[in-house]
């Protein structure tokens, strides 16, 4: 079943675009000293080898602004300058080269200010993500809602959105999180009937790699279930590649997005002749790192896997004394349980190899 997006505007981040009927963007954040160029760049290139599309990096004060013209300079990605309250670090970002800004209109500054900021990314063609979260809500929406809730958020959203509105300036994208799961999707559904505008879909300060990908797994599937998001970004306390992998992970689940394997594998049974966890789990680092889109199957038993998993590519019902090939779910042949996984990857490759030279012909 195939997921009807809605359509919103499009926005560009240098070469990446967001929204309208493109690709998903899968984003991430740096974890280093800005200031460090050398760290920074080393980090973002790690993060793009991942498949990282675009990343963002923090410009807390003057030195880290002064280090984004190398940086821009050196990344194979766009670069994004999370910058708060103080409209001369945006100033000074925008001309360094960045390819977008997070910032909140609202905050940095006087009216003159933020149109000083707006006219130079309207000259660069640089667009503006509005990001709303609830541990930092105003006093005045406080107040009258008494807690974050998602009519605080939208209401939040709107107002920095209705400051860059009146000065022309429609490039926007905009973000609505909390670690709570049912206020962020709500108040994502809410804004996502209000505004033409990309959204940029997270839950903030998900957690830990596994419980944090579990947490932005359903916060996250939920809204792309619903049609909601043109772009991700995965909140993990972990290294960002971590977040990269878990935002692919994610939209492959979905059929959102195909770069890389896709793993099926049973649940281990009383039928299984091997060791299938610890096969699954061998096979899956071996393969992991591939960037080409294919789905790879490990089954338990060549009674129902090569059925079971007929939609795979590529995949292994194990059997008693040796296991079965299969691809789209027709056997092709037999393989010894001694050393499987080694030779099932090389399976692999050689099925890869095979089909890229296919592809390749005119």
């Amino acid at each position: 079943m195939e997921i009807t997006r809605r359509l919103t505007d499009t926005v560009q981040a240098g070469p990446v675009s967001m929204g309208g009927r493109h690709p998903i963007v899968v984003q991430s954040m740096t974890n280093t000293r800005t200031e460090d160029a050398a760290a920074t760049l080393a980090q973002i290139r790690r993060l793009a080898e991942c498949g990282c599309e675009i990343a963002r990096v923090a410009v807390p004060h003057l030195e880290a602004a002064n280090s984004l013209a190398a940086i821009v300079k050196g990344s194979p990605i766009p670069v994004v300058a999370d910058i708060h309250f103080d409209h001369r670090l945006a100033l000074a970002a925008l001309e360094a080269g960045v390819h977008k800004l997070r910032i909140n209109p609202g905050n940095i500054g006087s009216a003159a200010r933020v149109a000083e900021v707006v006219n130079a990314a309207r000259q660069r063609g640089v667009p503006i993500r509005i990001g709303v979260n609830a541990g930092s809500l105003g006093r005045e929406l406080l107040r009258k809602y008494g807690h974050p809730t998602p009519e605080a958020l939208v209401e939040s959203a709107l107002s920095h959105v209705r400051i860059l509105q009146d000065l022309d300036f429609h490039a926007i994208v905009i973000s609505l999180k909390a670690s709570d799961i049912p206020l962020t999707v709500a108040a994502y559904r809410q804004l996502a009937e209000q505004v033409p505008y990309p959204l940029h879909l997270g839950i903030t300060e998900a957690g830990t790699a596994y419980a944090g990908t579990v947490t932005s797994a359903i916060g996250i599937g939920a809204l792309l279930l619903d049609g909601i998001g043109a772009t991700i970004r995965v909140s993990l306390t972990a290294p960002p590649e971590e977040e990269v992998r878990a935002g692919f992970a994610i939209l492959k689940a979905l059929g959102l997005r195909r770069r890389g394997p896709r793993f099926i594998s049973c649940p281990s049974c009383g039928r299984t002749a091997v060791d299938l966890i610890g096969l699954a789990n061998d096979i899956e680092t071996a393969l992991g790192g591939l960037p080409d889109p294919v789905v790879i199957a490990v089954m338990g038993c060549e009674v129902n896997g090569p059925g079971e998993a007929a939609e795979a590519d590529i995949g292994l019902a194990c059997g008693q004394k040796a296991s079965l090939l299969f691809q789209k779910g027709k056997v092709v042949k037999k393989l010894a349980n001694a050393n499987l996984a080694e030779a099932f990857v090389a399976e692999v490759h050689a099925f890869l190899a095979a089909r890229r030279l296919e592809e390749s012909r005119p």
